[in-house]
Order: structure tokens, then sequence, then C-alpha cells
């Protein structure tokens, strides 16, 4: 094992230690600095698997609780596609335990240098700003909202592929939108793409592009959506609904940047970011084989979850009162009452079903505050409303 010292973001280091917690990663790899020995870094289970396949690593140093998939099945795809290393995964404190077998020399090595060390209880690691600047365009002031906030702005400034998870009407493409005009790309498009929109007859045309005669009816060649975002940004909406064989065309292009228009031989390079957003579970999926493993860990790197707004009650009022601003020209108004019943709420179409609610509010309270009858939320356990 080369032991020549390296940044911690070699291409090819000898460990990768993967956990969402910042502090307890560099902690690690400035131990693994001091040593000479090459680390890299990575921030979830997905971001592990991605780095394994283009590195020689020995030794990957795994997180318990990761932020996107769960553990034992990143235990699982590693022992099957990645025999050959060795895995130490991490208790709750953040120390190493010791596993059963070893398959190299040089993990053991690593390893009993490894277990000697005390790592930083979680009251001793430095702790996250409790408030931080909310995304252009969103409204909310609680913590987990916050915490959305800060990863996309940690991620806006590279390219990295980011997938947003979340329930129907979370605000995805919000935070999509957040995330282009954060980075360098702003002054260039950002490409919205809903795969569940286009019939999969069309979406190979539409993705990629055709040339003149390629299929009856292309009288003019066209450049594909994909294409109309060199230099900019790809938001690949509802990513969950594409179907398996355009799942392949476009892992060619998330992997290497290449595509290649229907009907042509020619190969052009794309320069683009991506951002993909799904309400479905795509790990999940590809157990069962509906999508293809291999794409999904491209498009996860950098995960963000995007809770229900039943999970952040706390920005019920803000979100009606935006709204009411912004639909009523700045003249409506919520009573207290109305108030109380919207923070009761449970809300299973998330800020899209609340904005619609406004909006009937704002029409039937007409020039008057708007109150509890006008929102028409009749069973506020099972989130039902009247016509």
């Amino acid at each position: 094992m080369t032991t020549a010292a390296q940044s911690y973001y070699t291409p090819d280091p000898a460990v990768i230690v993967a956990s969402a917690n910042a502090a307890v990663r560099q902690q690690i790899l400035q131990r693994f600095h001091s040593l000479r020995i090459r680390a890299a870094e990575a921030l979830g289970g997905a971001d592990a698997i991605g780095k394994l396949e283009s590195s020689e690593c020995q030794l990957l140093l795994l997180d318990g609780r990761l932020p996107d998939l769960d553990t034992q099945d990143v235990l699982r795809t590693i022992h099957s596609r990645f025999p050959g290393i060795d895995v130490l995964l991490l208790d709750e404190a953040g120390e190493p335990l010791l596993p059963q077998e070893w398959r190299s020399a040089d993990a053991r090595q690593i390893f009993q240098t490894v277990a000697q060390w005390q790592m930083p209880s979680s009251s001793d690691l430095p702790k996250p700003d409790a408030v931080g600047e909310t995304l252009p365009g969103m409204i909310g002031q609680s913590a987990c909202m916050h915490r959305v906030s800060r990863m996309a702005r940690l991620v806006a400034r590279h390219d990295t592929p980011v997938l947003l998870t979340g329930p129907t009407g979370s605000g995805k493409e919000l935070v999509a939108s957040a995330i282009h005009e954060l980075s360098t790309r702003s002054g260039k498009r950002m490409v919205t793409i809903n795969c569940a929109a286009i019939p999969e007859a069309l979406l190979e045309a539409e993705l990629f592009g055709y040339i003149r005669g390629a299929f009856t009816g292309a009288v003019q060649s066209h450049m594909g959506r994909i294409h109309a975002a060199h230099g900019g940004t790809l938001f690949l909406d509802e990513i969950g609904e594409m179907p398996l064989g355009m799942q392949a065309k476009l892992l060619r292009f998330v992997d290497r940047g290449e595509i290649q228009r229907l009907g042509s031989s020619d190969v052009f390079r794309v320069d683009a970011r991506v951002i993909a957003a799904t309400n479905v579970n795509l790990a999940e999926l590809s157990r069962q084989r509906l999508f293809r493993e291999d794409l999904f860990y491209r498009l996860a790197v950098f995960p963000i979850d995007l809770p229900p707004l039943a999970q952040r009650r706390s920005d019920v009022r803000l979100l009606a009162e935006h709204f009411v601003q912004k639909l009523g020209g700045g003249r409506g108004r919520i009573s207290a009452e109305a108030e109380s019943a919207l923070e009761r709420h449970s809300w299973p179409g998330n800020v899209r079903e609340l904005q619609h609610v406004m909006e009937r509010a704002l029409i039937l309270a007409e020039e008057e505050p708007i109150q509890p009858e006008h929102l028409g939320l009749t069973n506020l356990a099972a989130g039902s409303y009247v016509a």
C-alpha cells in the first residue's frame, strides 16, 4: 500500500470514509492524512458505492446511520459488487467496530491504527448553525427546512448530481430551481423534464433529439432537451417514472456526458448539471429491478429529502399568509380561528394543497377576513375537505 501523503480528495484512495456527519469525516480524514494514508470522504451510501467503482479502495469506514440508504443494503451491495473490500462499521459514537474477518492485510494494518482512536463525542463536535438563510423563493423557518436550505446551499457550489426526494407537493422543483440559481451555472438555462408527463414513445426524441428523416414526421432536425441544458442544469422531475429502456440511455449521459440523437451516429458531449426528483423510493425500486441500480447510484450522490408539511406545522401560518398576499394582491387577511384550523389540518397534499385551499378561501371570503368555513376543512385528521 502506497503511503505517500496526498490530498483527502485523491482519486485513488486507500480508504473511504462514508458518513453524513461532516465533523466525524473531517476528524477521521485528518488522522489518515497525518499517517500519510490516502483517504477520501463520501456523504452517504450511494456516494460511497460510486467512489468504490472508480478507485482501488481497500477499506471502507461506514457510518451505521446513513442519510440515503439502509446500511445493510449498502453492505450487501458492497459484498456482492466489491468482494475484495473490507468494511469497518462505525457505531453511534463514531468509533470503529471489529469485523469478523479480513480480506486484506493492508486493511488489517490500517484497522490496528484506527482501533486506537478515541472518537469525539457528539457534544464535542461542532454544531451546525441553528438558524440559516432560507433558499430563494422558499417560505419557512422550521428546523427541517433550515436543514434542507443548508444542504442545498452547500451542494449548489459544486456540479455534484443531486437527488431530491419527498412527497408530491413538498417543493422539490422549488429547491431544484434554488440550487441552480445559487450555482455558477445560474446564467444559463435550467431545463425541466417531467418524466411522467411525456409518452414513452416520444420520450427518447424529446430527451436526445433527432435528425431529419429519423422517423415518419421528422421533417427537420431537432435538438433534444438535454442538449438545450448545455452549460446549465438539467432537472429530471419524477425520475422514478422513466421507462427502464430509457434509463440505460440516460445512464450514458449521466456517466459520460454523451448523447446521441435519433437517426444519427454522431456523439455530442453535453455539459449539464443533473438534478433529479422523485416521490417514490428509488432504492426499493432498484431492489425490485424496476429502476436501474447503476443509474440510481449515479443520481443519488447527494440526496436531499424534503419533509411533508405535516412535519413542519410551524411553517403553515407563514405559508398561508404568503399565499394570501400573493393571490389576493395584498388584500386578504386570515382570522385567528382560521389560522388555528390550518395548523391542525394534516395536509396530505402538502404545500400545493395549502396553496389551493387558500386560493379557494380568498374567493369565498370576498373582501372579509378568511374564516374556518371558507377553508372547507371538515375532517382535520383524515385531511379531507368539502367542495
